[in-house]
């Protein structure tokens, strides 16, 4: 869904494989996650190209509250698809995992700093910055909600820009010209194209 998106979303999942981990806050569970990320981008590959993306993925999925994201970014849409919601999710589970996580590896040389983190009741916003080998900045903000006492991302917004309205725009549009049907077909045409 564009060449912006893929960028956008190889950073968010770059920097939850290097952000750091602090006691007692919402990062300490993605510590478990990104030290899993770390060695499986830093160990002698085992297997082919299309086995390290699958530990990778695995690794990943379980930090996301894909149906929290998966509501968000249908909107309005969410109840008049009650009956496909598993579905919607599923699918859109399976492109963002299958068409990003791989693509981490070739991050190697970029640096994250924690700035601030803000806990609510069960909310939580987690503010980082990742510092590319060239010297630039991107500023990232994971939204996250406590479920069923782990912390998972709901949102994530890059350079002010939050990953739920982008896809809320996008999809509305697909919606608007094409119906559900047609939103489900380019998710998983996508995805498909993800694993070539």
């Amino acid at each position: 869904m564009g060449q912006f998106l893929t960028r956008y979303l190889t950073v968010i999942f770059l920097a939850i494989s290097l952000a750091p981990a602090f006691a007692s806050s919402p990062t300490e569970q993605i510590q478990e996650t990104i030290q899993q990320v770390l060695t499986v981008v830093n160990s002698p590959a085992q297997g082919d190209e299309s086995s390290r993306k699958l530990q990778l993925r695995e690794t990943l999925m379980p930090r996301f509250d894909w149906t929290a994201m998966a509501k968000q970014t249908l909107g309005k849409h969410w109840d008049a698809a009650a009956a496909r919601q598993g579905e919607f999710v599923s699918a859109l589970s399976e492109f963002l995992g299958n068409s990003y996580a791989g693509k981490i590896g070739a991050y190697k040389d970029e640096k994250i700093i924690y700035l601030t983190e803000a806990v609510d009741h069960d909310r939580a916003q987690v503010k980082t910055k990742i510092v590319s080998s060239k010297g630039e900045p991107t500023a990232i903000t994971y939204n996250m909600h406590r479920v069923d006492g782990e912390w998972k991302i709901y949102d994530v917004v890059v350079e002010d820009i939050s990953l739920v309205v982008n896809y809320r725009s996008q999809f509305s549009r697909i919606l608007a010209k094409g119906g559900f049907d047609d939103l489900l077909r380019q998710l998983k045409e996508k995805d498909l194209n993800s694993k070539n």
